[in-house]
């Protein structure tokens, strides 16, 4: 089974009841009122050497609980302390712990671009996602299917850089004609959610030149960083490695190389 459909449905029914209580309307009035410029999150990948993304959330499918109790504040501060370039915040509640206000939270407390992370199945969440003070949104290929250049185009309106996650060469393909220029390759299983490093490496170089590529999922030590980075990624995204570690930050300066 993929592990991504019930997800998926249960998003569908978040939105709609979100929707119910705070129409589109009012979402875009507030991030007219409350919103100044998004942070650039693609130049932040795309500064010299290799970026980290540096994740908030406290449970996982494939990790269960990692720590409940994180608090978005002080992770987040942590966390751009320790070199991390950009931030990404979790917001799906039942199967990883987060919740839109974690990401104001966090944005408030770092001076860094910040990715809401979650399941994008409806135009309304990106309104969401602005409104919320997000910086960049994730488009995975894999929920949104021919949908992604819609949903990217969409993401262009409201200012939002988008990190389009694929896991195959179909889905690469996708999200390129899409036009994505930041490229998750995500390491991860749907199905059995086992990792392979192997998958960045074998997609990293169907990765157009002037299109950020972005590791996903698998790494936890240095040697994997230097792996990653020597396939071509501009940039790692890591969460339970960090979320697991005694002292993220500390864990965190593993992966500068």
């Amino acid at each position: 089974m993929n592990r991504l459909d019930p997800i998926l449905e249960r998003r569908r029914e978040a939105v709609a009841a979100a929707r119910a209580l705070r129409p589109l309307e009012t979402l875009t009035d507030a991030v007219a009122a409350e919103r100044g410029a998004p942070r650039d999150f693609r130049a932040a990948l795309a500064a010299p050497g290799l970026s980290i993304i540096a994740e908030l959330k406290r449970r996982s499918p494939s990790g269960g609980a990692l720590k409940p109790a994180a608090d978005a504040a002080a992770s987040a501060a942590a966390y751009y302390g320790a070199g991390a370039r950009a931030l990404s915040v979790l917001t799906e509640p039942e199967h990883f712990g987060g919740a839109l206000e974690d990401l104001e939270v966090a944005r408030a407390a770092a001076p860094v671009p910040v990715l809401r992370k979650d399941f994008v199945i409806d135009p309304y969440q990106i309104a969401e996602s602005r409104a919320a003070g997000a910086d960049a949104i994730l488009l995975i290929v894999a929920a949104l299917g021919a949908r992604t250049g819609e949903f990217v185009a969409r993401a262009a309106e409201a200012e939002l850089h988008v990190l389009v996650e694929v896991h195959d060469e179909r889905e690469l393909e996708i999200a390129l004609d899409a036009g994505a220029e930041i490229v998750g390759i995500n390491n991860r299983n749907l199905t059995d959610l086992s990792v392979d490093l192997g998958v960045f490496e074998r997609l990293a170089p169907l990765v157009p030149r002037g299109v950020l590529a972005v590791a996903e999922s698998g790494v936890e030590s240095r040697a994997d960083a230097v792996r990653m980075r020597r396939a071509g990624a501009d940039a790692l995204l890591v969460g339970t490695a960090l979320m697991r570690a005694a002292d993220p930050a500390l864990k965190l300066r593993e992966f500068l190389v």
